[in-house]
């Protein structure tokens, strides 16, 4: 998934909210699950402003659930949507979340570094409605607008200051005049 398609957290709310009798499972990588125990320990929202590399100033907002897998496994069976949609709605009395936040799915577990990925595709299969999760990448805000970053034709580096292709003329001027001149082992200087 390397494109600015992203899931917002009303379509997400919304897709949950759709099968609420279904069980709820995560698959972080090709064949890797999240382990049935699994908690939703928390959701946040996280305003973001930066500057990209074009200098030019961007702002969104994310909203994040975090996965918890307990050391030790106590539950043979993930959770229903219904009890991720209750935990969304206890979030939703302290926190309103903007529906057109950015949604991200933290995870970690002892094999896979905690990471933020993107809800992907959401499968339904038999009891069980999935989501797979894909990595979040890096990107350049400058290229996705269709302006210049990385290296120049001229092999200037990412970011560097624009050059002028027009040549400096740099006038000298003699400030002693003919009459005197310093040179070395003279005692003028």
């Amino acid at each position: 998934m390397n494109n600015t398609e992203f899931m917002n957290w009303q379509t997400f709310k919304g897709t949950l909210a759709q099968h609420p009798e279904l069980i709820l499972q995560f698959q972080y990588a090709e064949g890797k699950w999240v382990d049935a125990s699994y908690h939703i320990t928390e959701i946040k929202q996280a305003p973001i402003v930066s500057v990209d590399c074009g200098g030019k100033m961007n702002t969104w907002t994310e909203v994040i659930m975090q996965l918890w897998e307990p050391s030790v496994q106590d539950s043979e069976r993930a959770m229903q949507v219904s009890k991720a949609l209750s935990i969304v709605k206890i979030v939703e009395k302290s926190l309103p979340l903007n529906p057109l936040a950015m949604v991200k799915i933290e995870f970690g577990n002892s094999a896979f570094d905690t990471r933020q990925m993107y809800p992907g595709e959401f499968i339904i299969e038999g009891d069980n409605l999935i989501i797979n999760l894909v990595p979040d990448f890096t990107q350049c805000k400058a290229i996705g607008r269709g302006e210049r970053c990385g290296t120049t034709d001229s092999g200037e580096e990412c970011c560097a200051p624009a050059t002028n292709t027009e040549k400096t003329k740099i006038q000298l001027i003699n400030l002693a005049g003919d009459s005197q001149v310093c040179e070395p082992g003279s005692g003028c200087c």
